[in-house]
């Protein structure tokens, strides 16, 4: 299943908040306490910034240089976790990931994009017991401005843990809240297709399809399509939609297995 919907990519520039320093027990701040701080927030900024363009063009190696040294600057600031977090997921290193993003919510419990992607994270490694208490966290928020997110997340991982109802509570209050978000629909046609409503399924399969998906759900979304259909007798739909997947994705997980299916069919 594509759950790589919940790590939420794309929020790394944003601006790095200096901090405060407080005063020292004993003794007051001074102004060249003050100046130094103020020296090292921008120096941190400085390289938060570089390691964030590193990220953004796909120099990892870079960017997780950049940012691991913002962070010997101001070890206190959640987001320059956040980013380390974000630059260990695209090397695949889910336990560093997991420490910068565990730490982030340390220091700022209220980071809600921190705790929905450490949600996401947990469902990444099928960890859905955490995920699914992370992103109720953020469902009992009031303050969470993308609170059908967190239904999501926590949708997705009810249906993994095999309590069906619940997940389809979670997924269908996030389609209330926003119609088109397609992490939910996706979500909401494998939970049709596992209990056997096909048409259901199809039905919430052609409505991500509509949606402005990723490419890697897109294919996904065939290839269970062309499940229902080789399943319903329909072989020439399914291999529509098997061909469509591996457009979509050539080297990815569900073209290639369209393309395994596709050799079955053929």
């Amino acid at each position: 299943m594509y759950s790589n919907q919940s790590f939420h990519h794309g929020r790394l520039r944003c601006v790095v908040a200096l901090l405060v320093l407080l005063a020292l027990p004993g003794c007051a701040t001074t102004a060249a306490d003050r100046s130094e701080a103020e020296l090292r927030a921008k120096q941190a900024n400085s390289h938060f910034e570089l390691g964030v363009d590193h990220l953004e063009n796909g120099r990892y190696a870079n960017g997780l240089r950049e940012l691991l040294v913002a962070e010997t600057l101001q070890p206190k600031n959640p987001r320059i976790h956040a980013a380390l977090a974000e630059a260990y997921m695209r090397k695949g290193k889910v336990v560093e990931a997991e420490t910068h993003l565990v730490r982030a919510l340390e220091i700022d419990p209220k980071y809600h994009d921190a705790r929905l992607n450490l949600s996401g994270l947990f469902l990444m490694i099928g960890r859905y017991q955490e995920a699914s208490v992370q992103a109720q966290i953020l469902v009992d928020d009031a303050t969470f401005p993308g609170v059908w997110r967190a239904y999501t997340n926590r949708g997705i991982a009810e249906m993994h843990l095999g309590n069906s109802a619940a997940a389809r509570e979670q997924l269908d209050l996030a389609i209330e809240y926003s119609k088109n978000y397609w992490p939910a629909l996706l979500s909401l046609g494998i939970l049709e297709q596992k209990e056997g409503r096909l048409a259901d399924a199809i039905a919430y399969f052609r409505k991500t399809l509509e949606q402005k998906s990723a490419p890697r759900a897109r294919a996904e979304a065939n290839y269970r399509m062309a499940e229902i259909y080789v399943s319903l007798g329909k072989r020439d739909e399914a291999v529509d939609h098997l061909m469509a997947a591996v457009a979509q994705t050539p080297e990815g997980e569900w073209g290639r297995k369209s393309e395994e299916y596709l050799k079955i069919l053929r």
